[in-house]
């Protein structure tokens, strides 16, 4: 006994946490006796606790190592000096959950190792699945079924059910003992899975797994995509399989408290020097083009797909009208050009700076994986569960979205309803549920023939359905031209950021004369963001969560008169060249644009930098030089209003010149369409495709039948 002693603290720490919770919790104690039950749960900042002064820091310590004493100690300090005083002072402070929070060091969840069993950890990652709230056994009182004797309460362990294995004492005969569930005591628990961010992990690795038990007041509070960061106690579990018992133990975390971090940009701490930092910020006169250079730098140019970058980080203003109707406030963007450009370097670039941010490339993605996937296993008891999908893990964040072109069809069609919508409807294996993925989706594609032809319209150049391709904001045509001087000014760029990387590598090795931390920088200076990233988040937290302009009358004027010029270019024989999504696109943007300098309102210059970039974007996409005027059917549909209107009067044609058995002499057919003004080239061209599309048919050469 005297050995199980020695490395025993004897001190009163009952004593010491009573001089603790008096002088920081006092309210927090009084409001736990007021609203019992409704609230019960004590949270005590682990920070507080370490500045507390030397006993504070001694406490501290001991909870990482035996937390149960602590927790026992805690109770033991309100119970003792009636810290909370209500007339069933007992049974409440039973109830009472003790939670801590704060701890300062995360442990990550492949760092578990059998030491930190029945210690006190933190652990941080997404929360990956979760089962339903059920009341699980804690205390159960059994009846004899011969005499009717209650038994004193049995303990229920973790997972495990308890039954008596004695005689009953009343009559001593060993019968079967029945529950008595009125007199039993029930607690709510749930079980959840947590996985490791995926910012962490190195190329090629799982991401690793941890099963933690939640019980009474933290059920039910946190959902799948959310991250959290779980305080508790390591706990083992033995192995059995087939009723054998194993050597081997699995472990599971008993939660004591959870955080919920990253919850709409709250997760990102600004400090009153950040504060006063941004604002200074916000006013420099250089600041659009400071953001601008301060996305991926080591990319030479590019300068308006930058600015356009700049406004999807910032973004709109997601609105809830009071009908229940919701407009979203993520703005979408597609970058579509010829290889080597660098658009997945862009993309990585805006993952790091968003403050939620997750990348995903096209030919690994299945719509089970972008959206949700309902999973059969061991978890919870055996039934499916919803497991989330990036696009739901990028909730409130950026989701960038490579190889588009490469997604299976099936798989895109996944992106629609979170595009628009912002959510994702998912009914599979009996569950009917809505997730919600309110993230700006930024795409990259390749031209389907692997460069551009100027000269086709876009749709038919990338392999994405037009339905698909009307929901991006803005769509960005990226061109490899040989230029010259640009091209002497990217190459001098590239070759300067190697050169710089060959010195810092080579320094780190055997250092050069000379050569020191400031030359480094200097020579670094090009590369180097014009804001400093970890600021750059700040400003983009801050911005989203204070800042929300109203449009003034001038910026909306401009708008409108925009739209309604460009609609206004429509007539009988021109083409629409603009939907209503194009002015949604127009609002999004020139709020982004307010925000970026933290304004209160839209001005008539976000206005007009909005329609510049529209306006660019459109020139590239939408614009038919058949008809020399914008043409948003080129984007939104394979055919230009041209091309719509040639295939018709084809049909009319060969309705006027068939036979009795619908055949029309193709020659005829094309010499009549030449005559109404037609291309003999663009006629063959759109009767290929007639054929293709299944509208026409050639029973024999150079004979013409309609289909439809």
């Amino acid at each position: 006994m005297g050995e199980d002693l020695d490395g025993v603290d004897f001190t009163d720490r009952a004593s010491d946490w009573n001089k603790f919770l008096k002088k920081h919790y006092r309210r927090e104690l009084g409001e736990i006796a007021s609203q019992y039950p409704h609230l019960r749960s004590l949270e005590i900042d682990y920070r507080v606790l370490q500045k507390s002064g030397r006993t504070g820091l001694e406490i501290a310590d001991e909870l990482l190592k035996s937390p149960g004493k602590v927790i026992g100690d805690v109770r033991d300090a309100i119970r003792n000096n009636n810290l909370i005083f209500t007339k069933d002072e007992e049974e409440k402070v039973a109830d009472v959950n003790i939670r801590f929070v704060n701890l300062p060091k995360k442990l990550p969840v492949r760092d578990i190792r059998s030491h930190h069993i029945n210690t006190f950890v933190s652990v941080e990652g997404i929360l990956r699945k979760t089962t339903e709230v059920r009341p699980r056994l804690t205390s159960a009182v059994f009846r004899c079924l011969q005499c009717g004797t209650l038994t004193p309460p049995y303990q229920q362990e973790y997972s495990r059910f308890q039954e008596p294995y004695r005689p009953c004492s009343q009559c001593e005969r060993q019968t079967k003992m029945d529950l008595v569930p009125a007199l039993s005591k029930f607690v709510d628990a749930q079980k959840v899975r947590i996985q490791e961010s995926p910012e962490g992990l190195r190329g090629g690795e799982q991401p690793q797994t941890l099963d933690v038990d939640v019980v009474d007041d933290l059920t039910g509070t946190v959902a799948p995509g959310d991250r959290v960061i779980i305080n508790g106690i390591l706990r083992s579990v033995q192995r059995v399989s087939y009723g054998q018992k194993s050597t081997l133990f699995d472990v599971y975390l008993e939660a004591n408290s959870i955080e919920v971090s990253e919850k709409e940009f709250e997760e990102v701490n600004i400090s009153e020097e950040d504060e006063a930092a941004i604002m200074e910020l916000s006013q420099d006169p250089e600041l659009y083009t400071k953001v601008s250079r301060s996305i991926a730098p080591s990319i030479y140019g590019m300068t308006q797909v930058k600015e356009a970058i700049s406004l999807i980080l910032f973004g709109g203003i997601a609105k809830e009208l009071p009908d229940g109707s919701h407009l979203r406030g993520d703005i979408h963007m597609l970058l579509v050009g010829d290889p080597g450009i660098a658009k997945s370097q862009m993309l990585r670039y805006v993952i790091q700076l968003a403050p939620r941010g997750i990348y995903t490339s096209g030919k690994s993605s299945t719509s089970a994986g972008l959206t949700a996937t309902a999973v059969k296993d061991e978890f919870g008891d055996g039934r499916w569960t919803l497991e989330a999908g990036a696009l739901v893990l990028a909730d409130m964040g950026i989701a960038a979205v490579d190889e588009m072109d490469k997604m299976a069809k099936e798989d895109r069609s996944a992106l629609h309803e979170a595009m628009e919508q912002q959510s994702i409807s998912i009914a599979k294996a009996g569950i009917t549920a809505t997730l919600r993925s309110r993230c700006a989706l930024l795409g990259a594609a390749n031209p389907k023939m692997g460069r551009f032809d100027e000269y086709a319209p876009i749709a038919e150049q990338i392999n994405m359905p037009p339905s698909l391709l009307s929901r991006f904001d803005l769509i960005f045509i990226m061109e490899d031209k040989p230029d010259a001087m640009i091209d002497r000014a990217i190459s001098n760029h590239i070759l300067k950021s190697h050169s710089v990387g060959e010195l810092i590598e080579h320094t780190r090795k055997s250092p050069i004369e000379g050569v020191d931390e400031e030359y480094i920088r200097r020579q670094l200076e090009p590369v180097t963001p014009d804001i400093d990233a970890l600021l750059f988040r700040k400003y983009i937290a801050y911005a989203k969560r204070n800042c929300f302009p109203i449009m003034s009358d001038d910026a909306r004027d401009t708008l409108t008169d925009y739209y309604l010029n460009l609609r206004n270019m429509a007539d009988e024989n021109k083409p629409v060249p603009v939907t209503a999504r194009q002015l949604e696109a127009l609002v999004r943007l020139a709020e982004a644009s307010a925000r970026i300098r933290l304004s209160d309102s839209v001005d008539l210059s976000d206005a007009q930098r909005v329609i510049t970039i529209i306006d660019n974007c459109l020139k590239k996409v939408a614009y038919d030089p058949e008809s020399g005027t914008y043409d948003i059917d080129r984007l939104v549909t394979s055919y230009s209003k041209h091309s719509r209107d040639l295939i018709r009067e084809i049909k009319e044609v060969v309705r006027e010149l068939a036979d009795q058995n619908g055949r029309a002499q193709m020659n005829d057919v094309v010499n009549e369409l030449v005559k109404n003004g037609h291309n003999r080239d663009d006629i063959l061209k759109r009767i290929d495709e007639m054929n293709r599309d299944g509208q026409l048919m050639q029973p024999r050469h150079g004979i013409l039948k309609l289909l439809s």
